[in-house]
């Protein structure tokens, strides 16, 4: 396949894939089952940033200060997005104001807050989605391994936050299948900034280093700012065991995944 394909096909089978997966959860209110996907997807991506796509950043860069410099900036780029509430990271467990009790209960006595809500859930969600489109797609132009590597982490963490956005959703006053049919219409963002980004990148291709260091950023803010903080709200040597050991498998995956392609 060609490396246009190979964007175009992991940004619609990811989009398609969360949402799908992110409604079931979300329907069947298997807020454990969330818990399990939060943790793995720490390690997801916590993997790809430091097994692949760092080490990619590093060997395209004459200057390693220059790699690490970019991944700061970009961590604190990402902070800035996400106190202007557009780079939006949102889980049924790890949000305070959308806490799953709470909002099914508003959601059954029609407590809705008219769209409001929802409209910024689906501003936010489309402009991550963008985002991680042009991530992808600078993955991919680098190598097709590291492009592949890249989308399962984007896509393990998709989930979590598409279940999330999608309980929002419902509370501002969404019928379920408008819920659904705004999160795919999003989903569509990350085909676009794909798109985009591979036609830019071929003409300006200097710039695949320092998109796989924003890339890295990006995977390490959202697992230690977002994820992980949720993961503290259950402390108990059990819950903390099952975390570390979902965690573990999500890094073993993603290498896993690297060792493999990188042998065929």
């Amino acid at each position: 396949m060609s490396t246009l394909t190979w964007i175009i096909a992991a940004s619609l089978l990811g989009g398609v894939l969360s949402i799908v997966c992110a409604a079931i959860l979300s329907l069947n209110a298997k807020v454990t089952w969330l818990s399990v996907l939060i943790s793995y997807a720490i390690g997801a991506l916590l993997g790809a940033a430091f097994l692949n796509t760092l080490p990619e950043a590093f060997e395209l860069s004459d200057n390693p200060a220059q790699v690490t410099m970019t991944l700061l900036i970009g961590i604190l780029i990402f902070f800035i997005l996400e106190k202007l509430v557009l780079w939006r990271h949102c889980h049924l467990e790890d949000c305070e104001a959308h806490d799953p009790t709470h909002t099914a209960v508003t959601v059954n006595n029609h407590a809705h807050d008219h769209g409001r809500s929802g409209m910024m859930v689906i501003v936010g969600d489309t402009f991550h989605n963008f985002v991680d489109g042009i991530l992808i797609a600078a993955a991919f132009i680098a190598d097709v391994q590291l492009g592949i590597v890249t989308s399962i982490a984007i896509i393990a963490h998709e989930i979590p936050q598409e279940a999330g956005d999608f309980i929002i959703l419902l509370n501002s006053g969404y019928t379920r299948r408008m819920a659904l049919m705004m999160n795919m219409l999003s989903s569509f963002a990350t085909v676009i900034g794909g798109v985009l980004a591979y036609f830019m990148l071929h003409s300006m291709n200097f710039l695949v280093q320092p998109l796989l260091s924003l890339a890295s950023a990006s995977m390490i803010y959202v697992a230690m700012s977002d994820l992980i903080p949720s993961l503290h709200k259950r402390p108990e040597i059990n819950a903390t065991i099952q975390q570390v050991t979902l965690i573990l498998l999500g890094i073993s995956s993603i290498w896993l995944m690297g060792n493999i392609f990188t042998h065929t």
